[in-house]
């Protein structure tokens, strides 16, 4: 089933319902924020390499899925098979690649917790890697790598819902690799509803994907 990657622009967010406050007791004090843990994950492709940092600290349900299919070696051979084209907040071109599992629906896990932005404070920017999803508790193994800040794919973000996409980590190598995959040919009758366009043709291919020690 295809993914779920941009809901409809004309689709209202959802206003979360208010609740009433209670004031928290004098000897109340804030919770710790998580120490630093990020994942090093290198995912070599056909056009070069990406290194992206997983964001175990603030997304650990996420991450922890995303690193079963790495390190069972289930993204290798797949492929990066979408690039989308969309202006971002100032007119400029922006948009995102996605990728994850096509050949055997066999090698997919069980769908992974959902971790909105709102409790994870990562966020939809440019860099940013993100589950794709068809709703919360969906997300597999397809994601997507942004070239372009998009907050209305963040929970509750503008034009979005109040779900949104999962961000769990960052690219920290390789953005000029996105971009070569993100400019890659097209097919322009390939793909289905908003994804028709879209598709790569060829696919990019991932050669592998491993934790970097």
């Amino acid at each position: 089933m295809m993914l779920r990657i941009l809901v409809a622009a004309l689709v209202a967010a959802l206003a979360a319902p208010a609740f009433a406050q209670t004031a928290p007791s004098p000897q109340a004090s804030p919770a710790p924020a998580p120490k630093e843990d990020l994942v090093p994950v290198a995912i070599e492709t056909s056009l070069g390499r990406i290194v992206v940092a997983l964001d175990r600290a603030h997304a650990p349900a996420t991450t922890a899925n995303f690193l079963h299919y790495v390190d069972t070696h289930r993204f290798d051979g797949e492929t990066f098979y979408r690039a989308m084209h969309m202006p971002d907040a100032d007119g400029k071109d922006g948009g995102l690649i996605q990728g994850g599992i096509r050949s055997d629906a066999r090698k997919l896990y069980a769908p992974a917790p959902h971790e909105p932005t709102t409790q994870t404070g990562l966020h939809n920017v440019t860099g940013a890697i993100s589950m794709a999803n068809n709703g919360p508790g969906t997300a597999r193994a397809d994601f997507f790598i942004l070239l372009s800040d998009m907050p209305g794919l963040d929970a509750g973000g503008p034009g979005g819902d109040a779900n949104g996409f999962a961000a769990f980590g960052h690219v920290t190598d390789g953005m000029d690799v996105v971009r070569k995959i993100w400019t890659a040919p097209v097919s322009q009758t390939k793909g289905e509803g908003a994804m028709k366009g879209q598709m790569l043709d060829p696919p990019v291919k991932i050669l592998h994907a491993e934790r970097l020690k």
